[in-house]
């Protein structure tokens, strides 16, 4: 089997080298998408499509970021009259009493949001010119040519065949300048292109003609009644328009269809739209998203296509220049990504398909996260084909959203944040409304999800919803930003303020424990449970070891930052005092591992697939190599979490796409780039879909931004105060070069490397001043000083 698909892909290699397809950025296939994990995403931050490359039937599935089912409803529970007795009781062991009532006061109502949805497909069917119907055209390998690729350095999607003698191109992206799905179909022959686009959702929509070779796309969101679920009822309204732009031949529009007969050529601009206010967190019905399509499509018509392509790629470009990576052999680029990610599968070693990996981490950032959007990535960035997604495609916030946003920084991207940042600002409204009524507390948090709707209060259940530390760690990425940026501005309007209140809930919330700690009560981590002989098994608990590592790093921040902005002294002694009433990490004696609650209890899944409790090791800054028990404890921690995971014979729990990508970080973190370069490969084998994306399963987007930040730490870090060069380099990448990356403090990173030994590096600093920088593993980082911004150094 290993020796067959060898064979193929070097076929495949070679008839690509015959076309000259060498592009280190570029996913390709030799075949359509056959499915939606097989189709290729473009996205502008707003909206998005995936493009399935069919030869005669293309379909291109639409998204816009807002359109959720569901509306704005406060579903809180008021327990602020039961929760002294619901802590008294998980303080004193009680747990099962402490259940009991948990669920009846804490139980929020309703307890469960609607799901994010797809805008609807638009279907593109051809004439070949032949005379036979297009449904029975040939498609590929009989097909004399085919070929459909993703550039993503230039955001394009394009597939290319060849029919009757007439070489065909299909081209789309996503323009954030101009807002709009451009879609370009040409043809080598003048006349040959004859084809009928169609709009179809199933649910809540109609399309018509709306003017000269326009088409309308209106409706609205019909909630029906779901158990346990925010109110049914007439709910988000939308609008899309398809405007056709042909070269010669006829473009007319006719019921839901743009018919083009005999073109040379012919452009679609699409336009999609909502009602959606994000000052509101609601939808506004004094918004016209048809009106919106309107203009939108007449401000873009104005231009060229040449125009809007080259407005598109300068922006594009622009973005994802900023960083380079090599790794491996170049060469391996002439052969189809699919093929590629099989013979990984198959044990083949491919560090250049590590490298495009991280690249298409950004990529999907990018086109998920930047303006023109308002909202954060969901748990499938912007790209989603269904009416009721897994997980409703939501805001999760006990690590997945955090997630998404991990490489934003270090990747450079840094202002992909600022869609996250405000909603986490937006969202505190409503989060001190949840603060007070349930947990009778100062300032704001949210617990373990959340939608466009600023939705906070406990959800899917008591016991597995109860999660109010995740406002804090929300919050700890407002510090991120200011760390990498160094914008003072930021940290004082936009930063500062969401962690001080986010510290005020925390002091407020927090009650002392028997032995005189300070601790978060309820509590549990995330989405495990414990197990207490003879009483039962158990998810709420008291000072989980992720809220002991997020508070304390939290109210750390809080410091740094009043310091920094020379107010709130008071406050500041307020937090020292009680950081220093925090429980301490724990290392548990049964097993020498990180303690993950605060009694050294035994897991139910050993091998789960949240390691919260490793929180401190990374994201956090906690747990480093500056304390040995510890960074030893958090080791011993993932090994048995492996073993109880990867071995067939004590398998209890399993691996998702992003807890795999979590487990490069905590390599990574550990300064072990054989285990790190392990996980890196098991991630492309075992959890990536033929389109690259991350594959939980289903598909979840997360898994793509954990891997591509794991990468970006194995190579450099700056959470100890200083810049570690090539931290956790695995001897597979034993050469390679890295430009562009990003450090805390305001550093941009290039380094090359040769067997292993790093050959040079150059530091860019946004302002002049002194860095520490740490290369091949020296016990003492030495110090640098940065003139005119610029330091660079060669061996």
């Amino acid at each position: 089997m290993k020796r067959t698909l060898t064979l193929l892909i070097a076929s495949l290699a070679i008839t690509s080298s015959l076309h000259g397809q060498q592009n280190q950025m570029e996913l390709w296939y030799a075949q359509p998408a056959s499915n939606w994990n097989e189709a290729l995403p473009v996205g502008n931050g707003r909206i998005g499509a995936m493009v399935f490359g069919q030869s005669w039937n293309e379909i291109i599935q639409l998204n816009e970021e807002s359109l959720w089912a569901g509306c704005k409803q406060e579903c809180d529970a008021d327990a602020r009259e039961y929760l002294p007795e619901i802590q008294r009781l998980l303080l004193s062991g009680e747990i099962a009493a402490a259940d009991s009532l948990a669920e009846i006061h804490l139980r929020s109502t309703p307890q469960r949001i609607r799901s994010y949805q797809t805008f609807g497909d638009i279907h593109i069917d051809f004439y070949g010119g032949d005379g036979t119907s297009h449904y029975n055209y040939p498609a590929p390998p009989d097909l004399p040519y085919f070929r459909r690729s993703l550039d993503i350095r230039k955001g394009i999607a394009v597939t290319e065949h060849s029919a009757n003698g007439i070489n065909y191109r299909k081209e789309v992206f996503a323009s954030a300048i101009d807002d709009v799905i451009v879609i370009r179909l040409s043809a080598d022959k003048p006349g040959a292109i004859t084809a009928k686009l169609s709009y179809m959702r199933s649910l809540d929509a109609i399309s018509f003609p709306a003017g000269d070779g326009l088409l309308g796309i209106k409706g609205q969101i019909v909630d029906l009644p779901l158990l346990d679920a925010t109110d049914p009822g007439e709910h988000m309204k939308f609008a899309g328009a398809i405007k056709g732009f042909n070269r010669n031949g006829t473009l007319q529009a006719i019921n839901n269809s743009l018919l083009v007969k005999d073109a040379d050529e012919v452009i679609f601009l699409v336009a999609m739209n909502t009602d959606y206010n994000f000052a509101k967190l609601d939808f506004d019905r004094s918004i016209d998203p048809f009106s919106l399509c309107e203009k939108q499509l007449e401000a873009a018509g104005k231009k060229s296509f040449d125009q809007m392509l080259n407005d598109h790629l300068k922006e594009h470009t622009a973005i994802m220049d900023r960083v380079s990576l090599t790794l491996g052999d170049p060469g391996r680029a002439a052969i189809p990504t699919d093929r590629r990610l099989q013979a990984v599968a198959a044990g083949e070693s491919d560090p250049a398909l590590a490298a495009l990996f991280f690249q298409y981490g950004r990529y999907l950032l990018a086109g998920s996260s930047r303006k023109p959007a308002r909202l954060p990535a969901n748990l499938q960035g912007i790209w989603c084909a269904d009416y009721a997604a897994p997980w409703n495609a939501d805001f999760h916030t006990n690590i997945n959203i955090q997630m998404n946003y991990w490489p934003a920084e270090v990747c450079n991207l840094s202002e992909t944040v600022m869609q996250y940042s405000d909603w986490i600002n937006a969202i505190r409204e409503p989060g001190r409304v949840t603060a007070s009524k349930t947990f009778n507390s100062k300032g704001w948090t949210v617990n373990h999800l959340s939608d466009l709707f600023g939705h906070t209060s406990i959800s899917d259940g008591v016991a597995w919803g109860t999660f109010p530390i995740a406002g804090s760690w929300l919050a700890l990425h407002q510090w991120e930003h200011y760390q990498f940026t160094m914008d003072r501005d930021y940290l004082k309007n936009d930063a500062y303020p969401s962690m001080k209140e986010s510290a005020e809930f925390m002091l407020s919330f927090m009650v002392e424990d028997r032995n005189g700690h300070l601790v978060t009560c309820p509590s549990n981590s995330p989405e495990n449970s414990y197990i207490i002989p003879g009483k039962g098994v158990f998810r709420l608990t008291y000072g989980a070891t992720m809220d002991v590592e997020i508070t304390s790093e939290l109210f750390a921040a809080c410091i740094k930052a009043s310091e920094i902005l020379g107010i709130d002294a008071g406050f500041r002694k307020e937090l020292k005092a009680a950081m220093a009433k925090l429980p301490p990490i724990k290392v548990g004696e049964r097993y020498g591992t990180i303690q993950e609650w605060i009694e050294d209890y035994e897991e139910q899944e050993p091998g789960h697939r949240h390691m919260s409790h490793l929180f401190g090791l990374y994201p956090g800054t906690t747990i480093t190599s500056k304390d040995p028990e510890l960074f030893a404890a958090a080791r011993r921690t993932i090994e048995r979490r492996r073993k109880y995971n990867e071995d067939p014979e004590t398998r209890i729990g399993f691996y998702t796409g992003w807890s795999r990508a979590w487990l490069i970080n905590f390599y990574a973190r550990l300064q072990d780039g054989e285990g790190a370069g392990e996980n890196v490969n098991a991630l492309l084998a075992k959890s990536t879909l033929p389109n690259m994306f991350d594959n939980h399963p289903p598909f979840q987007i997360d898994g793509n931004f954990g891997g591509a930040a794991g990468i970006a730490e194995m190579l450099l870090q700056s959470h100890e105060g200083e810049l570690h060069l090539l931290p956790a380099l695995p001897q597979e990448w034993k050469d390679g070069e890295i430009k562009g990356l990003r450090a805390r403090g305001g550093y941009t990173v290039d380094i090359a490397w040769k067997d292993g030994r790093i050959r040079s590096y150059r530091i860019q600093a946004d302002k002049p001043g002194k860095a520490k920088v740490r290369i091949h593993g020296e016990e003492r980082p030495r110090t640098i000083t940065i003139k005119s911004a610029d330091y660079s150094w060669s061996e």
